[in-house]
This record gives structure tokens, C-alpha cells and sequence, in this order.
């Protein structure tokens, strides 16, 4: 029994790799602007520091996986809390919507003391501060990526508070968001369907 003859194969050009991009090819202005029109969704995240408590303002939180439950943010490296955030073992991830954007405000402004006001928050019996009146994740850190001026944090959330969507008589919580600079809220009336 003879095998059988393989065709040989015809002649195909291997496509020529990508170039490299060019090193910042688009500049930081522009990829602001880009991501200035993106809405982004708002959380602050709070640390427990050797000395205090530190606490920031992200626009960059998602989730990344459902089973195993994987959450990831990015940590500039210009913010005063930073030191503390990147060190921490466990942070909290506070999903802010409209009414609690005071609290927005309150880890977006530089120069202060994020806790001088103790009436906002409270700590776990882990030892992580958290504010009153949040959606909350506590979350243990898996990993850390240096990414130019920023490191992402991947976390894995070990407990919740997801409280209700009642935040009074009457009121639904409406989400939300960072777009072009300014805070937005999100309810019926945004709703595009």
C-alpha cells in the first residue's frame, strides 16, 4: 500500500511585522483629551497606612473577572495617598454614585486631610477605614504593575457592603460618573433606551 502524495504547498508571503511604535507617539495632552470624553464610573479607595489613613479618588476601577472575583485600579504616582495605597496588603473600594459625591470631591482634592472630618467614616473590625453611607469592597491586593506614571492594583474582594438602592423615602441611588472634567449624575432621565 503506498501513502498517498502531499501537495506541495504554495509559495504565501509571511506578512512583515508591525512596526514598533514610536516611543509617546501620541502626546499625554492628547490622550487626556481622548479619555476626557469617556465617562468613567467613581470610586474612592482607602488604605490603612503605617501612620494614618490615606484615601483617592479613581475613575479607573473595573472589574475583571466575575469567578474568581478580580477587581483592578490604577494608582497615579503624583497622589499623596499613593505611598500608602501601593503598600497596603488590603484596601477598601467605596462605589460612589450621586449622593455621595461629596466624597468624590473630598479624595480628588489635594492638600488635605481626606479624615479630619470623623463623622464621614468609620474602620473595620480589619483595621481599614470606610466611609458611611457607601457601597464598599474590601479587598486583599494580588498584584501591582508599574505602568508609566501609574500602577495598577489588582485586588481580590474578600467581603461586601452593597447596601440598598434605597438611599431614602422615595429616592432610587443614581450613578455616578467623571466625564469631561465634571461630575454627572445618572438616572432615568439619562436613560437611552
Amino acid at each position: 500500500m503506498s501513502l498517498p502524495t502531499l501537495a506541495r504547498p504554495t509559495e504565501t508571503t509571511v506578512p512583515s511585522p508591525r512596526p514598533e511604535p514610536t516611543p509617546h507617539a501620541l502626546g499625554p495632552d492628547d490622550f487626556r483629551d481622548a479619555f476626557r470624553h469617556h465617562p468613567g464610573g467613581v470610586a474612592l479607595v482607602t488604605a490603612l497606612g503605617e501612620h494614618a489613613p490615606a484615601a483617592l479618588t479613581a475613575t479607573s476601577l473595573t472589574s475583571i473577572s466575575a469567578d474568581p472575583a478580580v477587581l483592578a485600579f490604577s494608582v497615579s504616582h503624583a497622589s499623596s495617598a499613593a505611598p500608602t495605597i501601593l503598600a497596603a496588603g488590603t484596601v477598601v473600594v467605596h462605589l460612589l454614585d450621586a449622593s455621595t459625591v461629596h466624597l468624590a470631591k473630598l479624595g480628588a482634592t489635594s492638600g488635605i486631610d481626606r479624615f479630619a472630618d470623623t463623622s464621614l467614616w468609620t474602620t473595620l473590625p480589619t483595621g481599614e477605614p470606610v466611609f458611611r453611607g457607601t457601597r464598599w469592597l474590601r479587598a486583599r491586593v494580588l498584584d501591582r504593575v508599574d505602568a508609566g506614571a501609574a500602577t495598577l492594583v489588582l485586588a481580590e474582594p474578600l467581603e461586601c457592603d452593597l447596601g440598598s438602592d434605597d438611599v431614602g423615602e422615595g429616592c432610587v441611588r443614581e450613578g455616578l460618573v467623571y466625564l469631561n472634567r465634571t461630575w454627572h449624575r445618572l438616572g432615568d432621565a439619562s436613560r437611552l433606551d
